[in-house]
Order: structure tokens, then C-alpha cells, then sequence
């Protein structure tokens, strides 16, 4: 029997819809703490306020995105939420007091949460249900293409020319994206009866996917150490150099077995992914514990690529799978909730731990929480084992 396909024109247009927002977010995340010290002349806990303000918006409206999109509609929300970041993004080329900088980020956190769970909803609909688990992971390499484009694009700009030029060049990225977006299709529709004005705990969190969703957490809070935290590690180590290494090898792993571990999900089931992803991200976290050498730290990036890049899309894609098709928005919604939120409290935490104790244990603590969440994951899916979404 031959597959429905996957790339289809609406699919592609969402992919490089989501390439541009996030390669203007990981272009930001990488620079504006550089613009803040360099430019404004503030000091570091300052600069990084400008990534906590932006997760702070984006945690307190992602719960009632899905409510959002089912109101307006999921396509009319993405258009307006893109044309909305568009201008923020331009508005970085004129605003320069720093408070003013801070209430942008937070403006922007908000349509960021809504684009993302409106693109990955839509996204979930309109890809085949039996293909489901292989077509959110393709969708998923958009972002991880994003992790090394928008850095390197971002810092090649500011070393050969002007943060002023790279505002303007991720404005343009944007423009694109908002162009893309032009032949998304409408996702799937709730029918009527399910479409009320008043707003119910069942509006802000799919209770299907809170299960999935809080292991998501747990994932976020291991990989805030990554996300925050590896640059300084890397300098600390005498490795600073091979920060960016790191990444590429980190996406170009995640990229290469993306393929394969959504046809295992989707034809073999999601243990056969999950499993091997949290012990490969545990032993890449503990690598990085442990480096010592240019070889262990790349060694480490490809670990870690792959234990990530499989664990992610399929806790987000059983979160999808955990309620009904039409209430795809509620579950991403949810599940973005609680990622956002582990992030967050994952670089407070594990700051808190590198202050005290030094980066080293940074890296060990999250491995080792990487293995208390695989063991609580094999609790739960034994526990559900007769219901979806943690079932063979």
C-alpha cells in the first residue's frame, strides 16, 4: 500500500514558516546578551534578563493558546501572531533604552508561544495519522536547523558588520516566514458545540497530556544546562573555540537520525525510540561532566544530539496522540507549558548549582535526572500500558 505523503506543499510552507521564527529567536538568544553588554553598557545579570522576561511571557499565555486558536481559528492566529513578531523583531533596529528592550522581549515572548503551538498544532493535523510520529520529527529538524543557522548567521553579521545590519537581516528572515505562511491550511476545526466563550481548567491544560508533558519538564530542565550554561562550561575548559563545533554536531546528528527514529516510532512503536534517546542524552550530560579532551566534548555533542533529538518530538507527538484529533492545539499547548517551564527553572536551578559547586556537577546533576525521568517514564508506561499515549 503506498504512504500518504508528508511534504506537501502546506507542510513546507510550515516548515520554512518555522525555520525564520526560529532563526531570528536562536539568532537573538545568541547576540542580544553581547548588544546588551557591548552596546548598553549593562552588566551580565542584566543581559540575561532579556531570555528570562521572553519565557516568562511565552509560560504565562502558552496554557490558553489552545483556547486562542480554537476561537479564532489556528491559520488566522498564525498569520496575525507572525505579522505580529515581524514587527517586534524590526522594532529591535529602533528601540535602545533598555527597559524599552525588556518590554519588547516580553511582547515577543507572547506571539512566539502562540506561532509555535499554532504551526506544530497545524502541523500535527494535516500530516498523516499513521505517519504521525515520522512527520512531527521531520517538522522537528526545522527548529534544529534553526539551532545552528540562527547563531552562525547571527555572530557572522555582528563580527563583519553591525547589530544594526543583523536586525535588519533577521527582519527579512521574518518577511519570508510571513510569506510562507501564506498557503498553511486551516488545521482541523473543533466542531461548534465544543467552542465556548467561558474559559475552563480543560482549556488550559489537556489532561491527556499532562503525563507526557511533565516528563517533557523534566527533559527541559537536563537540557537548560546545554542551552545555558555550555558556552561558559566551554571557556572554563579551554574549549571555547569548539562551542560552536559542538552544536554543529549536536543539529547534524539530530538531522541525520531524525529520519530514522520517526519511521521506528511509527512503525516499531515510541518505546523504541524513547528508551535509546534517554540513555544516549544521560550519557552525553555525564560525558560532558567528565571532558577532558576536543575529542570527549564532540564525542559528548553527538550524544547528546541524538538522546535530545529523539526524545523531544516523541514526547511532543505522544502528547499530540494522548486527545482527540481536533484538540491537538490544548495538547501542544500544554505540553510547550511545561517544556518552557523547565527550561526556565532549569537555568535558575542549575545556576544556583555552578555558582556553588562548579559546572561539572552542572552536567552530572542533569544526567543523573535524565535517568530518574527514564525510570519514572518505564513507571507510567507500565501503568498505562492498556491506554495511549504511553502504550506499545
Amino acid at each position: 500500500m503506498k504512504k500518504e505523503p508528508i511534504w506537501t506543499r502546506p507542510f513546507i510552507s510550515l516548515f520554512f514558516t518555522n525555520i525564520s521564527v526560529f532563526i531570528v529567536f536562536y539568532g537573538l538568544v545568541t547576540t542580544l546578551p553581547l548588544y546588551a553588554i557591548g552596546v548598553l553598557n549593562r552588566t551580565d545579570e542584566e543581559a540575561g534578563l532579556l531570555m528570562t522576561v521572553f519565557l516568562l511571557s511565552a509560560i504565562v499565555v502558552r496554557p490558553f493558546t489552545g483556547k486562542i486558536l480554537d476561537i479564532a481559528g489556528k491559520r488566522k492566529m498564525l498569520w496575525i501572531s507572525l505579522v505580529l513578531y515581524l514587527i517586534c523583531t524590526v522594532l529591535y533596529y529602533f528601540i535602545q533604552p533598555f527597559a524599552g528592550l525588556l518590554v519588547l522581549r516580553f511582547v515577543q515572548g507572547i506571539w512566539f508561544s502562540i506561532i509555535t503551538t499554532s504551526t506544530i498544532s497545524i502541523a500535527a493535523d494535516i500530516v498523516p495519522i499513521k505517519r504521525r510520529g515520522a512527520g512531527l520529527g521531520y517538522f522537528s529538524m526545522s527548529t534544529n536547523l534553526a539551532v545552528v543557522l540562527g547563531p552562525l548567521i547571527a555572530l557572522s553579521i555582528i563580527q563583519s558588520f553591525s547589530f544594526d545590519v543583523l536586525f535588519i537581516a533577521l527582519s527579512i528572515f521574518m518577511i519570508i516566514g510571513v510569506l510562507t505562511s501564506l498557503s498553511a491550511p486551516a488545521g482541523a476545526v473543533p466542531e461548534k458545540s465544543d467552542v465556548k466563550g467561558k474559559l475552563s481548567i480543560g482549556d488550559l491544560f489537556e489532561k491527556g497530556a499532562m503525563p507526557v508533558a511533565l516528563l517533557g519538564s523534566l527533559i527541559a530542565f537536563s537540557y537548560a544546562s546545554v542551552l545555558s550554561y555550555l558556552s561558559i562550561y566551554a571557556q572554563e575548559k579551554g574549549l571555547l573555540a569548539l562551542a560552536s563545533t559542538f552544536f554543529l554536531v549536536f543539529a547534524v546528528v539530530m538531522l541525520l537520525t531524525r529520519p530514522f527514529t520517526g519511521r521506528l516510532f511509527d512503525e516499531k512503536g515510541p518505546q523504541y525510540v524513547i528508551i535509546p534517546g534517554f540513555i544516549f542524552f544521560a550519557i552525553g550530560l555525564i560525558l560532558l561532566a567528565n571532558m577532558d579532551s576536543a575529542l570527549s566534548f564532540l564525542v559528548a555533542g553527538a550524544f547528546v544530539g541524538f538522546g535530545y533529538g529523539a526524545l523531544v518530538p516523541s514526547l511532543q507527538t505522544l502528547a499530540v496522540q494522548s486527545t482527540k484529533h481536533e484538540r491537538s492545539g490544548y495538547a501542544t499547548a500544554t505540553f510547550f507549558t511545561f517544556f518552557d517551564s523547565g527550561l526556565a527553572i532549569g537555568s535558575f536551578v542549575l545556576g544556583l548549582i555552578a555558582l556553588h559547586f562548579g559546572y561539572q556537577y552542572v552536567y552530572l546533576a542533569s544526567g543523573v535526572l535524565v535517568l530518574v525521568v527514564f525510570l519514572l517514564y518505564l513507571v507510567i508506561r507500565r501503568r498505562k500500558k492498556v491506554k495511549e499515549p504511553l502504550n506499545d
